[in-house]
């Protein structure tokens, strides 16, 4: 599995090898998954990917598999038992900033006819394709990261910094930000032009 030229940020365990290799920036166009993308991003804040990638079964478990009216429902009583819930990260803020963010999801759902539409039009539709060829090259985030940032905040949504957004973008398949020596480069690239 490590035979093939990957982003400098690769390592194992080999879950981590295959998040990279069959999921980061494959754009996504169904909104229960961008919405789990969300979830996750929002839950690494301050912690490495790589340990929230590893409770990735526990979230699903415990986020009723990323139903966005389900997570929505959730009352003080489900909080308190996902703060218990050793499988996820056990953090009140964020656990209670992804509820309050499910309710803003599906008020996004219900203005623009899906989530998926709203954030795709931020990028006209198409994958942004950047040409890095070492990790520092990498932006933490970009202006447009920042204007997205910016109007999920105003309808309502927590924990969606700039940062956390381009995040979030760059695994949702927005922003192809694999290393131009990275085999999913080409791979990604050739997708998106089959989008067009």
């Amino acid at each position: 599995m490590l035979d093939k030229k990957r982003c400098d940020w690769v390592k194992p365990p080999e879950f981590y090898i295959r998040y990279h290799d069959e999921e980061w920036g494959v754009p996504i166009y169904n909104d229960q998954q961008h919405f789990e993308f969300l979830v996750l991003e929002n839950a690494q804040a301050g912690l490495s990917f790589l340990t929230v990638l590893s409770k990735r079964a526990g979230y699903r478990q415990h986020f009723a598999e990323f139903d966005v009216h389900q997570v929505a429902s959730f009352g003080e009583e489900k909080i308190q038992q996902l703060c218990n819930e050793s499988s996820i990260i056990r953090n009140k803020s964020k656990i209670v900033a992804s509820i309050s963010n499910a309710n803003q999801f599906i008020r996004i759902q219900d203005e623009f006819g899906s989530f998926n539409n709203y954030i795709w039009n931020f990028v006209e539709g198409r994958t942004i394709v950047n040409y890095w060829n070492a990790i520092s090259q990498v932006p933490a985030y970009t202006p447009l990261a920042e204007k997205i940032s910016k109007d999920l905040k105003q309808r309502g949504f927590k924990f969606v910094g700039s940062t956390t957004v381009y995040a979030y973008m760059q695994a949702a398949g927005l922003v192809n930000d694999h290393l131009v020596n990275c085999f999913r480069h080409q791979e990604l690239f050739a997708l998106s032009k089959d989008r067009r």
